[in-house]
C-alpha cells in the first residue's frame, strides 16, 4: 500500500462512534479504528473496553433515555458514526428488535449526528442483504421513514405487531427501512457535506450465527447464502468495507448500499438462485395466534 494510500485511511484523531462495540462487526471494527489512531467510543449493552479505547458507554439501543444518556457523554464534534448494533430478532420480542435495528439509527442520526458533524464526516450502517427488496416494499415502512420523533416511532410499532410479536419479522422490515434511509439521509445531508452509507452484510460468523443457521433453515442453507465464499465471513471482513466508507478514501461514495456477500446477489439477479426476499414481511396476518406459533416454530 502506497503512502498516499495509508494517509486516505488514516483515522488518527478522529472521533468514532462505534454501536454494537462489544462483539462481531463491531468489535472488529473497534479494534481496526484503535489501530488507526482513532478516538474510539464503543455503545453496547455488554462491556468491551480495549486498551486504546477512548471511552466505553453502556447503553441499551432500545430505549430513547439511555441513547440520550450515552450521547451526554460523548464530545460534540463527532467525525465518524458507525450503526453497527442489531438483532435478528430470534431471541428479542418484535418492538426490541425494530427499535434497535431502526429507531435508534434514525434517532441518533437526526437529533445528535446532524448537529455535531461538519462537512467532510461520514455515517455507516450496517444493513443487511436481508432488507434487499426495500425499493418494492415501501409501503410497509415508510410511515416510520417520516415519523419525526421517537414518540411517534413508538405509535408506528403498536399499529404495526403487537410487542411480544416474533422478532424475525420485524428484522426484515427494519432493514428494508434501514436501506431505504440510507439513501434518504445521503441526499439531505449532502449540502452539509455529510456522507451516508450503509454495508449489507452477507453470512457472518458472530455470535447470532446459530440464530441466522435456524433462519434459514440449518448451517448448510446458511452457508448457501453467502455466494461463492462457500464459508462464513470473519467479522473483520465486514468491519474493513466500513472503514473504507468512513474514511478519505471513499470520500466521492455517499448513497451506497455495499453488498458484502460474495457475489450472492448477483447469483439472484442472473437467476442462477431464487431470492427469498420478495414477500411481505408486515401483514397483520402475521399478528394472528397461528402465524406466531408457526413463525416460532422456525426459531
Amino acid at each position: 500500500m502506497s503512502n498516499s494510500s495509508v494517509s486516505l485511511m488514516d483515522y488518527s484523531g478522529k472521533v468514532c462512534v462505534v454501536t454494537g462495540s462489544a462483539s462481531g462487526i463491531g468489535k472488529a471494527l473497534c479494534d481496526l479504528l484503535i489501530g488507526l489512531g482513532a478516538q474510539v467510543y464503543g455503545l453496547d449493552r455488554n462491556e468491551y473496553a480495549p486498551a486504546g479505547i477512548q471511552g466505553f458507554i453502556q447503553t441499551d439501543l432500545a430505549s430513547k433515555e439511555s441513547i440520550d444518556r450515552a450521547f451526554a457523554q460523548l464530545p460534540g464534534r463527532i467525525h465518524c458514526f458507525f450503526g453497527v448494533a442489531g438483532l435478528s430478532g430470534a431471541r428479542t420480542d418484535w418492538w426490541t428488535t425494530f427499535a434497535v435495528n431502526f429507531m435508534a439509527n434514525k434517532y441518533i442520526t437526526e437529533t445528535y449526528l446532524e448537529s455535531r458533524m461538519e462537512s467532510g464526516d461520514a455515517i455507516a450502517y450496517v444493513t443487511s442483504t436481508g432488507g434487499l427488496m426495500w425499493e418494492k416494499w415501501q409501503k410497509e415502512y415508510r410511515k416510520a421513514i417520516d415519523c419525526s420523533s421517537w414518540e411517534e416511532m413508538t405509535a408506528f410499532m403498536k399499529k404495526t405487531a403487537p410487542r411480544n410479536g416474533v422478532g424475525i419479522m420485524a428484522y426484515s422490515l427494519s432493514k428494508r427501512a434501514m436501506n431505504y434511509y440510507t439513501n434518504k439521509k445521503a441526499v439531505e445531508l449532502a449540502p452539509k457535506g455529510i456522507r451516508v452509507n450503509a454495508v449489507l452484510p452477507g453470512s457472518t460468523d458472530t455470535g447470532m450465527k446459530q440464530e441466522f443457521e435456524k433462519m434459514a433453515g440449518g448451517k448448510e442453507a446458511l452457508l448457501k447464502e453467502n455466494g461463492t465464499a462457500g464459508r462464513l465471513a470473519e467479522p473483520a471482513e465486514m468491519a474493513e468495507p466500513l472503514l473504507f466508507l468512513n474514511s478519505d478514501m471513499a470520500r466521492f461514495i455517499s448513497g451506497q448500499l455495499l453488498i458484502v456477500d460474495m457475489a450472492n446477489n448477483c447469483q439472484i439477479v442472473l437467476g442462477y438462485k431464487k431470492s427469498r426476499l420478495n414477500v411481505p414481511v408486515a401483514l397483520k396476518l402475521y399478528n394472528t395466534k397461528f402465524f406466531q406459533k408457526q413463525l416460532q416454530k422456525q426459531i
